[in-house]
C-alpha cells in the first residue's frame, strides 16, 4: 500500500490527527486508565516509554506505510483524549483489509466521541482518495462491551466469536468480531446479539 501523507479529520466536533511528540505525557495519562490496559495489548504498567515506542516504532511507519493512528482530540490543538488506529490484520497479508483498535480516557466517555471518530476513519479508509480499503475489521475482546457499542453504532456488521482470536500479553483470549465495508449501509446492523 502507497504511503499516505498525514490526514487531519474533523466534524467540527471531534478533530483527529497524528499524534507527535509533544502528545507523549498526554498518552501516558491516559493510558494510566486500567480499563484500557484490561482490554487492549498495550503494555501494563504503561509508561512514558512507552509512549515514545508506540510513536517511534508504531506511528511513524504507520503512516509511511498506509496504517495510520490518528490522536482523538476535542479541539484541533486540544490534548490527546483516545486514538485510532488502523493495522494491520493479525497472521494475514491483505492489502486491502485493516484492523481498527481505539481507546478512548474515561472522562470522555458516553458522549459518542469515539463513535464519530471511527466512522469518520472508516470513511477516509474506504475513499478512493484515501485508503481505498475493501474492508475494516474490529475485534474486541469478549466482555468489552464499550469497545462493541462503538462498533454497532458506527454501523460495523456483526460476524460471530472468534476463538482464541487475541493474543494479550502472552495469553490468547476470546473475541468478537466485526468488519464494515464501503458497500453497507450507514444504519444500526439489526444482527448484533444482545449480549454483544
Amino acid at each position: 500500500m502507497a504511503a499516505m501523507d498525514a490526514e487531519f479529520l474533523s466534524n467540527g466536533t471531534v478533530w483527529l490527527s497524528p499524534p507527535t511528540v509533544d502528545d507523549i505525557d498526554a498518552i501516558t495519562a491516559c493510558c494510566q486508565e486500567p480499563s484500557i490496559g484490561r482490554w487492549t495489548t498495550m503494555p501494563v504498567p504503561y509508561h512514558r516509554a512507552d509512549a515514545e515506542k508506540f510513536l517511534y516504532d508504531i506511528v511513524a511507519p504507520g503512516w509511511a506505510g498506509g496504517r495510520p493512528t490518528w490522536a482523538l482530540r476535542r479541539a484541533a490543538n486540544g490534548p490527546v483524549i483516545g486514538m485510532i488506529g488502523l493495522g494491520t490484520i493479525a497472521g494475514r497479508r491483505d492489502p486491502g483489509a485493516a484492523e481498527i483498535g481505539f481507546w478512548l480516557a474515561a472522562a470522555a466517555r458516553g458522549q459518542g466521541l469515539m463513535t464519530q471518530g471511527v466512522d469518520m476513519v472508516c470513511e477516509v479508509a474506504f475513499a478512493p482518495t484515501g485508503l481505498s480499503l475493501e474492508r475494516v475489521e474490529w475485534r474486541a475482546m469478549i466482555g468489552n462491551q464499550a469497545s462493541a457499542a462503538v462498533a454497532r453504532r458506527a454501523f460495523f456488521r456483526f460476524e460471530g466469536l472468534l476463538r482464541g482470536g487475541v493474543v494479550q500479553r502472552g495469553v490468547r483470549r476470546d473475541c468478537w468480531i466485526a468488519s464494515r465495508l464501503p458497500t453497507d449501509p450507514r444504519t444500526p446492523d439489526p444482527d448484533w446479539p444482545e449480549s454483544v
